[in-house]
């Protein structure tokens, strides 16, 4: 078969490209003046002119002042109007949901956190989300009208053919097969589901450890221990999403585990889970164990043995367990030879330096592949700063896009 001709551009298109370079531009590096905008494209003053004022018209920039500490006039300064688009995320795990609103730069301009009954009769699962996100966009003094785009960050994920939440059965409500028609109903803006470790590869990939970086694993161990992959820059999440479950995944140290779906549990998540750490603890003598939520006591005793490196009983715990991550993470890396793997979530954050480089060292001797270990950098909230990028990035590009009219798009 012939290619066919490339199409040329039009002046409107080649005008829509030329608007979203600088609008990137001013999102990258703040305000910037006409000079500054033009040296960086490559346009000429009049058309930079031009283009800012065709921004300014349309809503999308902002005249922000002038620049200062030169001889003669400051130069006009614009920025990208904050206010020309909101998106909001939600972070969902079994007793509460996170929300928040950015505006059209990043910037998080409300925040609401919604604790949520365990029973399973109790309050209905649409209600959650509403108000979840009620109270985030009251917080920025905006409505639920004024949201462009939800995304909403769950454990598991939805199988593309039936709708339901497969791989999370410890989340009560989530698993009706009108769920996802319901909560479409009770909102006026598009929304999306993302698996909650895929989200903080969202925000690690974009913000974090892993900018620059199209293949990478993300290992992630905090209410629950999962993974993400991105290979070519996008999230792989196989065919019913399940790409990443590596909670069930069988590794030596444990018993075979059949009917995992059921269990809902398994292999790497029972060796080196957070729930696994203070019973490690008690068997290698670590005194005064606490008690309370698994991930939470989990990374309290690795903080603590990270940050005594003298301690014999807290050496041993630290040392075990990196060789029990790096047990389940040598079957990764030995598949798909990833350049870059990120430790994330506070039961591997909280060991800090320490329990990656005993990681790495233990990943050496298990696999042949020797992929760089970098600790996460997205600390607060990554769930719900992942949901944030992945909703702004589409946002941005409908609104972005000045070849369309500006009706266009709009929910």
């Amino acid at each position: 078969m012939a290619d066919r001709a490339a199409t040329p551009g039009t002046p409107r298109v080649l005008r829509a490209m030329n608007d979203r370079t600088a609008l990137d531009l001013l999102l990258e590096h703040g305000p910037l003046s006409r000079a500054r905008i033009g040296g960086l494209t490559g346009l000429s003053k009049p058309t930079a002119s031009q283009l800012l004022a065709r921004l300014e018209a349309a809503g999308l920039v902002l005249a922000t002042g002038t620049t200062e500490g030169r001889p003669g006039p400051g130069a006009r300064l614009y920025e990208v109007n904050p206010a020309a688009a909101y998106a909001a995320g939600l972070d969902v795990t079994p007793r509460r949901i996170r929300a928040a609103v950015a505006d059209l730069t990043g910037r998080t301009v409300g925040r609401h956190e919604l604790r949520t009954p365990v029973r399973r009769s109790a309050t209905p699962v649409v209600r959650q989300v509403t108000d979840a996100l009620d109270g985030a966009a009251g917080a920025a003094g905006l409505s639920r009208a004024d949201i462009r785009r939800l995304v909403i960050g769950t454990p598991g994920a939805f199988a593309p053919d039936t709708g339901r939440l497969r791989y999370a059965s410890h989340l009560p409500g989530w698993h009706s097969p009108t769920l996802l028609d319901e909560l479409a109903a009770a909102l006026p803006m598009p929304l999306a589901y993302e698996n909650d470790v895929n989200l903080v590869a969202v925000a690690e990939q974009r913000l974090g450890a892993a900018r620059g970086h199209g293949d990478f694993v993300l290992l992630w161990n905090q209410e629950g221990l999962g993974a993400a992959l991105v290979l070519g820059g996008r999230l792989h999440r196989g065919r019913t999403g399940g790409a990443g479950e590596i909670g069930f995944l069988p590794v030596p140290g444990t018993p075979l585990v059949r009917g995992v779906a059921r269990a809902g549990s398994g292999g790497f998540q029972q060796l080196a889970g957070s729930r696994a750490v203070p019973d490690l603890a008690r068997e290698l003598g670590v005194e005064d164990v606490p008690r309370g939520p698994y991930a939470e006591a989990a990374a309290t005793l690795l903080a603590r043995a990270a940050a005594a490196p003298d301690d014999a009983a807290h050496h041993r715990l630290l040392r075990a367990y990196a060789t029990r991550l790096a047990t389940g993470l040598a079957s990764l890396v030995s598949v798909l030879d990833p350049a870059l793997v990120v430790l994330s979530g506070t039961a591997l954050t909280s060991g800090g330096e320490p329990l990656r480089a005993l990681v790495r060292a233990e990943l050496e001797e298990l696999a042949a592949p020797r992929p760089r270990l970098v600790l996460g950098g997205v600390r607060e909230h990554p769930v719900l700063r992942g949901a944030l990028e992945s909703a702004l990035a589409t946002t941005r590009d409908e609104v972005f896009d000045t070849s369309r009219p500006a009706s266009e798009g709009k929910t």
